[in-house]
């Protein structure tokens, strides 16, 4: 298995939009680099909250409910960022589509200048064909309320090519978030 480099990715994965690689000031880095794709998070977040069950409610993937979550789009509220409580955890979407090969996998590593802040991003693998906007895992392990800039670097995507193409990809499979348009919650089929 091989990583992918720049010149590969801009020629093999299908992203939109695809950014080059250049240098933003005061922004949070995305963009293609030298072995992977940094991608940028959207404006759409659902953090976490008990406000609305009472302080009561259990979070359970086979009945997982949309009022575990206050929705926030900076679009709406005319900020560039979010605040995640401390000690809490928010879902957002990526900003690119992407379209994976069937012969490439994909893992995901948050970036360094949000980590060292102590916010923590989560993408379980992109199998191979697997097609959509990316739903983001954020947690603030801080017991301080953390920003997070909509638009701007969140985390990296590392492009791994197989040695032989999978007998059977996420799309042969059907696969349950496949196609998906943006932040998409749990689901069990």
């Amino acid at each position: 298995m091989a990583v992918l480099c720049d010149s590969q990715i801009q020629e093999m994965i299908g992203i939109e939009p695809f950014s080059a690689s250049e240098r933003r000031p005061n922004t949070v880095s995305y963009g293609v680099s030298s072995y992977g794709y940094d991608v940028r998070v959207g404006t759409r977040f659902k953090i976490f909250t008990n406000a609305t069950s009472g302080g009561i409610s259990i979070v359970d993937p086979k009945a997982f409910t949309d009022d575990l979550f206050i929705t926030v789009d900076t679009d709406v509220t005319g900020r560039d960022h979010v605040i995640i409580p401390p000690n809490s955890f928010a879902l957002a979407e990526t900003v690119e589509w992407m379209d994976i090969p069937r012969d490439v996998m994909v893992v995901c590593v948050g970036k360094s200048t949000y980590a060292r802040c102590g916010l923590i991003v989560n993408v379980t693998p992109l199998e191979p064909e697997w097609r959509g906007k990316v739903t983001l895992e954020i947690s603030n392990t801080t017991p301080l309320p953390a920003k997070v800039y909509a638009n701007e670097g969140i985390a990296q995507m590392v492009f791994l090519k197989a040695d032989q193409i999978c007998a059977r990809s996420y799309a042969d499979k059907s696969g349950k978030y496949q196609d998906q348009e943006g932040l998409t919650l749990p689901k069990v089929d």
